[in-house]
C-alpha cells in the first residue's frame, strides 16, 4: 500500500496542520529573552534533556505505526525499568553494568506487561488511547502494591537503605547516584562549553537506525497494512492481532529501557511518582513536533522534544521574571502538557472529518 500526499496545500492548510509547533515555536521566541538565560546553558540544557528523553518518546512511534495511535500505555514499561533499577541497587551494581542489568531485568517484565496490554486492546479496538491510559492507573496500583509491600516482604531486599523501617516497601526515594550520568560521561565532550552526552546520543542514533530498518522488515510493513487498514491487511494474510500485540510489546520493552537512560541522567528514582508523567509528558513531546494520531516519525521526535523542553527549562523563570511568581511557570508547563494533547486530538478529529467530507463529495 503506499500513502497518498498532498502537495498543493493551501497556506491555511499548512498551517492549521502544523499549528503546535508554531505556536511552540512563538512560545520559545517570547520566552527566551524574558528567560535570561545564556546560550550556553540552554544548549547544555536541551542536550541533556535530548539525550534523557529521546529513547522513551521514540518508543512511542511502533505502535503509530500499527494504527493504535499514542500508546499511553508505556508507563508500563517505564514502571518494569524501575523495578530493574530497585533490584540492581540492592545488588550494589553500579554504572554501565548495573544499567544493562537493569535493562536485562526489565525486559520479561516488559514483555508480559506489553502482552496483557496489546491482547486489551485489541478488545478495545478504535479506543486504543483512552483504553491504554487506564491500563496505566491499573498497573500503577499493582506496581504499588508490589514495591510498598510485596518487596522485603515476599520479595527478598536486603540493603536496608531501601526498605522502609517496617521491615518491607521500598523508600520514598531510591539514590542512583553510583549509576548518575554513567553513560551520559562515558564519552565526555563539551562544545561552546556545553556537555555533550556523546553515548547516550549515539544508543539513540542507534535506536533511529533500528526502526528505519524494522519499517523495511517484513513485520514492520505487516505493521504498517494493519495502521492503514485492519481488515485489507487481514485479507492478504497478515495476522491483524498478533501484529497489534507486538507492536505493544516492542513499544513496553523499549519504554523500559528508556525509562533506565532517563533515570541515569537524574541520578534518582522517586519510587511511586517517576513513571506517573512519563508517558504525558512523552505523548505531549512526540505532539510538539507535528506527529498526529496517525502518523509520526523520527523528524518530529526530535523537534518535538527541543519545543517542548526548551518550554520547560525557560518556563518558570519566564513566570518570575513577568509576574513575579515562579509558580505560575510550573502550572503553565503542566497545562501545557495537557493542552497539547487536547489540541492535537481535536486537530487530528478536524482532519479525519474532512477527509471524509471530501471523499464523500468525491464519490458523489
Amino acid at each position: 500500500m503506499k500513502n497518498t500526499f498532498k502537495t498543493n496545500l493551501s497556506p491555511r492548510e499548512m498551517i492549521i496542520n502544523n499549528l503546535v509547533p508554531i505556536i511552540f515555536v512563538g512560545i520559545c521566541i517570547f520566552g527566551i529573552p524574558l528567560s535570561g538565560y545564556s546560550g550556553t546553558y540552554l544548549l547544555n540544557e536541551i542536550l541533556s534533556r535530548l539525550g534523557r528523553n529521546a529513547f522513551l518518546v521514540l518508543s512511542l512511534l511502533i505502535p503509530v505505526m500499527a494504527g493504535m495511535g499514542l500508546n499511553f500505555g508505556m508507563t508500563l514499561g517505564a514502571m518494569a525499568g524501575q523495578i530493574g533499577l530497585i533490584f540492581v541497587s540492592d545488588w550494589s551494581i553500579v554504572g554501565i553494568p548495573g544499567m544493562v542489568l537493569a535493562a536485562i531485568i526489565s525486559t520479561p517484565i516488559s514483555v508480559l506487561l506489553g502482552w496483557v496490554c496489546g491482547n486489551i486492546l485489541n478488545r478495545a479496538k478504535g479506543r486504543e488511547m483512552v483504553t491504554s491510559y487506564i491500563i496505566g492507573f491499573f498497573m500503577n496500583g499493582v506496581y504499588q502494591l508490589v514495591v510498598l509491600y510485596f518487596m522485603g516482604a515476599i520479595i527478598p531486599i536486603s540493603s536496608s537503605e531501601l526498605i522502609l523501617p517496617r521491615g518491607y516497601g521500598i523508600r520514598n526515594t531510591v539514590n542512583l547516584e553510583s549509576m548518575r550520568k554513567s553513560l551520559d560521561n562515558l564519552i565526555p565532550v563539551r562544545i561552546f562549553g556545553a556537555s555533550v552526552p556523546v553515548a547516550t546520543l549515539l544508543l539513540v542514533a542507534l535506536f533511529c537506525l533500528i526502526i528505519i530498518w524494522f519499517r523495511k522488515t517484513k513485520l514492520g510493513q505487516d505493521m504498517r497494512a494493519v495502521g492503514q487498514d485492519m481488515e485489507v491487511a487481514r485479507q492478504a494474510g497478515i495476522k491483524v492481532e498478533r501484529t497489534r500485540v507486538l507492536s505493544i510489546i516492542l513499544s513496553t520493552v523499549f519504554a523500559g529501557y528508556g525509562m533506565i537512560i532517563y533515570l541515569q541522567n537524574i541520578g534518582t528514582l522517586n519510587t511511586y511518582n517517576s513513571h506517573s508523567q512519563i508517558g504525558m509528558f512523552s505523548i505531549a513531546a512526540l505532539l510538539v513536533g507535528g506527529a498526529s494520531v496517525d502518523k509520526a516519525n523520527i523528524k518530529n521526535v526530535f523537534l518535538g522534544i527541543i519545543l517542548f523542553h526548551l518550554m520547560f527549562t525557560i518556563a518558570p523563570t519566564v513566570g518570575r521574571n513577568l509576574i513575579g511568581e515562579a509558580q505560575l511557570g510550573e502550572y503553565f508547563r503542566v497545562f501545557v502538557s495537557y493542552g497539547v494533547i487536547s489540541l492535537s486530538l481535536v486537530l487530528y478529529e478536524m482532519r479525519k472529518r474532512r477527509a471524509e467530507r471530501k471523499a464523500l463529495e468525491a464519490a458523489a
